[in-house]
């Protein structure tokens, strides 16, 4: 069996767990992370379980990368990572902790600077 190494930018992630911060005091939007470790799966590669979430001032999600339930043509067996703008839902190819929270934080910028 082949062991992939540890993604060294996985704690900064796992520290994140439970945060939940303003990003944006006018508009009302903020993020809230949710990861924890778990068991390697074909679900779940990378051996966590995460929700990286951006909601507006109602509460609503707006953007979300996660890793939840399987999304278009991915099923059982198959990674569930994938991200949610609004009320569409895409795969997304999840390469490490840093990638992932990177990309999150550059779309929730970017929806918070579109939106005012």
């Amino acid at each position: 069996m082949v062991t992939q190494p540890r993604d060294s930018t996985l704690d900064v992630l796992l520290d994140l767990d439970g945060q939940v911060l303003v990003v944006d005091p006018h508009g009302g939007r903020w993020v809230r992370f949710v990861v924890t470790l778990v068991p390697v799966s074909p679900e779940k590669p990378h051996g966590i379980d995460y929700s990286l979430t951006l909601h507006g001032p109602d509460g609503k999600r707006v953007i979300g990368f996660d890793n939840a339930h399987p999304v278009g043509r991915r099923r059982r067996g198959e990674p569930h990572d994938h991200r949610h703008r609004l009320r569409t839902i895409r795969t997304y190819e999840y390469r490490d902790a840093a990638t992932c929270s990177a990309t999150f934080g550059a779309q929730s910028m970017q929806c918070c600077a579109k939106e005012g």
